[in-house]
């Protein structure tokens, strides 16, 4: 398997037109189907790791639930020479398959919660969103990034679905706003991936575009020298899981930090479902306290400012922050004294009764 990806990867970068190189089934998908000491015995024998083998190898991960999980009625065996298993088996093993790419950086859970075109739309949506392909609002119409605040303690290991932990450290770099520019250093037992991610905010209709770029080891060192001084750096903890068919990452910031980061836990997940349907399919095992999408008190880039945010001129909001801020300065009503009527009130009525006020002092009086 993967002398052939090699194949068809070198193929791609010896193109001159842009390529994509969809595989079906990856290199990790083998360690769903044999014993974890078998598994990791073709790892040691092979100088292999997790890191290279799951999260650097490809730049995204589309995992698609069986229908024997949420669309058992469509599932059949018949006129398929290799599927034997029944509902149950075929449960167990996607499952297996969909646990053995948990903690790549890019993973898409597709579930049945739709019809099968809105589950291929879904698919082809989530593709062209990680390529930056602007597909306008046909595809991926409902699913959103959701962010939630989740109170401590953090639970003991063994109340948690199997799941995979990351040293993640991001450093923000020197950057014209409102874009921001942040390198991430992500892994585990020693091996670790590199991103430089450019967001720009506030593009053509409203949108947000990110251009996420994988770098290697000497890029990462070489750009660390951009640093942006006035933003410390973020140490996390990341805890990636499935529960539920969804894919949730849960970041736990670490010591050194700012005080406003200290305890602090966020979990995130991408989504089409509505608001109740996600409820149910949220961790149950975690205290959750409330939803701060789009909660610019949250937002990575303002935990990381050095500076007080009452005083910084870089403390960035969000829009939907800005949204609601001026909704609120539009629905809240003038101030009014003794019941009289307020300012504009009181100018409009001066100037219907023009006759019988004195000039100015009749408004200056008022």
């Amino acid at each position: 398997m993967i002398q052939i990806e090699n194949t068809f990867f070198e193929l791609g970068r010896t193109c001159k037109r842009n390529c994509l190189i969809i595989c079906d089934r990856g290199a990790m998908d083998a360690s769903a189907f044999i014993s974890k000491d078998k598994w990791e015995k073709i790892k040691r024998d092979n100088g292999w790791n997790d890191v290279e083998l799951r999260d650097n190898r490809y730049n995204q991960i589309i995992h698609m639930v069986s229908a024997a999980n949420g669309a058992e009625e469509f599932y059949t065996t018949e006129d398929h020479s290799c599927r034997s298993e029944g509902v149950e088996l075929a449960k167990e093993l996607d499952h297996n398959a969909a646990t053995a790419w948990v903690g790549h950086p890019y993973y898409d859970v597709i579930d049945n919660s739709t019809d099968f075109e809105g589950k291929m739309r879904r698919m082809v949506g989530s593709v062209c969103q990680k390529m930056g392909l602007d597909t306008g609002d046909r595809l991926l119409k409902n699913s959103r990034k959701l962010k939630f605040l989740v109170n401590g303690p953090l639970p003991a290991d063994e109340k948690f679905p199997r799941f995979q932990d990351f040293e993640v450290v991001h450093t923000y770099l020197q950057s014209n706003s409102p874009n921001q520019v942040r390198l991430r250093k992500r892994g585990q037992k020693g091996y670790f991936s590199y991103i430089h991610t450019m967001r720009r905010q506030r593009q053509a209709g409203g949108q947000v575009i990110e251009v996420k770029t994988q770098i290697t080891h000497r890029d990462y060192i070489n750009l660390l020298a951009q640093k942006d001084k006035s933003h410390l750096t973020i140490y996390k903890k990341r805890r990636c899981f499935l529960v539920n068919n969804q894919y949730f990452q849960l970041d736990i910031y670490e010591e050194p930090t700012h005080p406003r980061c200290k305890g602090l836990m966020l979990l995130e997940t991408y989504s089409a479902l509505d608001e109740v349907t996600l409820r149910k399919c949220l961790p149950g095992f975690l205290n959750i306290v409330k939803e701060v999408t789009g909660n610019s008190d949250f937002s990575m880039y303002n935990l990381s400012l050095r500076e007080d945010w009452k005083t910084s001129k870089k403390y960035w909001r969000s829009d939907a922050d800005q949204q609601q801020q001026q909704q609120q300065q539009q629905q809240q009503p003038e101030p009014r004294t003794n019941g009289l009527p307020n300012g504009l009130e009181v100018y409009k009525l001066l100037s219907e009764n023009k006759p019988h006020i004195n000039g100015s002092a009749g408004l200056l009086k008022c």
